[in-house]
């Protein structure tokens, strides 16, 4: 019986289509790990899912059109905390930048650290909602009976003049949630994964 011809090398288009598979599942696999922060910078240029902008200063044009601001503070279950806006809503020119404080009173007989998430509603309007300062995505720490006044500076940009689709809309609702925050991330209670936020 003759030996078996020994293996020949595998042909380059084999080698090719293997390299080319490896390449496609790295790629596949540093975009998954970008993709968090992709999408809430995505999120945060076009206000897409709610998600304000971020400003840096005023407008510089105010406008005679007015809106109504209401204000939303819940707490997720757990937390022991207060959380209540100044006041629940007012009526500002659009373009006008104006700062409202929320208390946050710690009720529960421990230590414990908090972190705030945000949305804005209706969704379409979120894109002109400036925020120039804000209390969300920062930890706080509150002893038992601690309260802390944090506040929102903001703006609705003029822009929104120019968009006829947004014609209709008088009022939004600026909605905050506080959740226990483990290594600067909202926890939902009993789970161990991050809470989702509505961004």
């Amino acid at each position: 019986m003759a030996p078996a011809p020994a293996p020949q090398g595998q042909p380059a288009h084999l080698r090719r289509t293997a390299l080319i598979c490896a390449g496609v599942a790295m790629g596949m696999t540093g975009l998954a790990f970008a993709s968090v922060p992709l999408y809430d910078m995505f999120c945060k240029a076009t206000g897409f899912g709610g998600t304000p902008m971020v400003g840096t200063a005023g407008a510089g044009v105010i406008l005679d059109r007015t809106m109504a601001v209401r204000f939303d503070a819940n707490v997720a279950p757990g937390l022991g905390w207060a959380f209540t806006p100044e006041s629940p809503e007012i009526t500002l020119r659009v373009g006008q930048t104006q700062t409202v404080f929320y208390k946050i009173t710690n009720r529960s007989s421990r230590t414990s650290t908090g972190i705030a998430t945000f949305n804005i509603a209706p969704e379409k309007g979120a894109a002109y909602f400036v925020k120039i300062q804000c209390f969300c995505f920062t930890e706080h720490t509150l002893q038992p009976g601690e309260s802390l006044e944090a506040p929102v500076v903001f703006y609705i940009d003029p822009e929104i003049a120019g968009n006829r689709d947004l014609d209709g809309v008088n009022s939004m609702t600026l909605s905050y949630t506080y959740f226990q925050s483990k290594a600067g991330q909202p926890v939902a209670e009993g789970k161990g994964d991050a809470a989702k936020s509505n961004l």
